[in-house]
């Protein structure tokens, strides 16, 4: 279950997933699979060959795209998360989710 989104944010996401640009969108969420990981971050472009090769630079497999049909994107969370949007310098998403 996702929340602590507001429509504007998830809006822009998916623009700039339609327009083909590594989009980051991060949201409160709980799913009782991943005890303790309390937010996700969706890293979405809708040229999947981009997400591909985006993904490989932080060794995330291509297998673990979620192949939607409009938002392609990877699901991040737990410490992979916050180091790569710590390096991908998404301050805002790391300072409102007290990352």
């Amino acid at each position: 279950m996702a929340f602590g989104l507001l429509r504007k944010e998830l809006t822009h996401w998916k623009s700039e997933v339609s327009s083909g640009r590594i989009a980051f969108l991060t949201h409160y969420w709980m799913d009782e699979r991943f005890p303790g990981c309390y937010t996700v971050t969706k890293v979405g472009c809708n040229d999947v060959e981009k997400l591909i090769a985006w993904g490989e630079t932080y060794d995330l497999q291509p297998n673990w795209i979620h192949m939607d049909d409009n938002y392609p994107h990877f699901d991040l969370f737990g410490e992979k998360q916050k180091s790569i949007l710590m390096s991908e310098q998404q301050w805002s998403h790391l300072r409102k989710f007290n990352l």
